[in-house]
């Protein structure tokens, strides 16, 4: 017994000092993307980041772009879980909750959020990360099917607008993919309260496509020909 348990034990400290390692790896890969950009970062760089061997490397992951997917499904895992809580959240009736999860999870490190979208762009095509991509690709559907769960329940209680859902997730992306640019825009980064800002943009989030906001802009045009002013028929 104390001999099969001392070989279990070992097993379970060699997995935890393996994926401690694995970690940081990823840690120092992603310092180093973000600080010198995708390009200009190697393994042995990341190696020597890590305080490892270039070959212990390897170890973990065959190429760099293993590294940078794994960057990708890690964000991607953190922004699902948050959206798990906040969906639960909404259903028991805090009904901003999901919207207020995804900022949130998007807008609090809009640098590494921007990263993670340019290794999309650059991986899209890696046949040696295909596998994992799809995994990305699975979370991101599993995702979107709880989002039209969640918000055709919302729909139906009259909390929001009539529409179909999809316009309310992807009104909600529209703005986050907004605010992250406006982080990194030469016209406007120059402001000390980024993060007053995205906090604002935040609570403009959550309230977005609740019912009674809506105006179709083809209604308003057709209401205002209607809706003449009194001096409008004597000129």
């Amino acid at each position: 017994m104390n001999s099969k348990s001392s070989s279990a034990d070992r097993i379970r400290e060699k997995k935890k000092i393996f994926l401690n390692r694995e970690q940081k790896i990823i840690d120092a890969a992603l310092a180093l993307f973000l600080s010198d950009g995708i390009d200009r970062v190697t393994v042995s760089s990341i190696a020597a980041k890590a305080g490892i061997g270039k070959g212990t490397v390897y170890k973990h992951f065959l190429t760099k772009n293993e590294i940078l997917v794994r960057i990708m499904l890690d964000y991607e895992e953190s922004i699902t879980q948050r959206l798990a809580e906040g969906i639960a959240d909404a259903e028991a009736g805090e009904s901003g909750a999901a919207a207020k999860a995804y900022f949130e999870s998007r807008l609090a490190r809009p640098e590494l959020d921007r990263l993670v979208q340019h290794l999309e762009v650059r991986l899209i095509d890696a046949s040696d990360v295909a596998a994992q991509l799809e995994q990305l690709h699975a979370m991101r559907r599993s995702n979107e099917d709880s989002l039209n769960s969640m918000i055709t329940r919302l729909i139906e209680r009259g909390v929001l607008e009539d529409v179909p859902p999809h316009y309310h997730y992807l009104a909600c992306w529209a703005l986050a993919q907004g605010a992250v640019e406006l982080c990194f825009s030469r016209s406007w980064n120059y402001r000390l309260d980024s993060a007053d800002l995205m906090k604002f943009i935040t609570g403009v989030g959550v309230t977005i496509g609740n019912s009674g906001q809506y105006r179709d802009p083809s209604t308003i045009k057709s209401s205002a020909k209607t809706h003449k002013s009194p001096d409008s028929s004597k000129q």
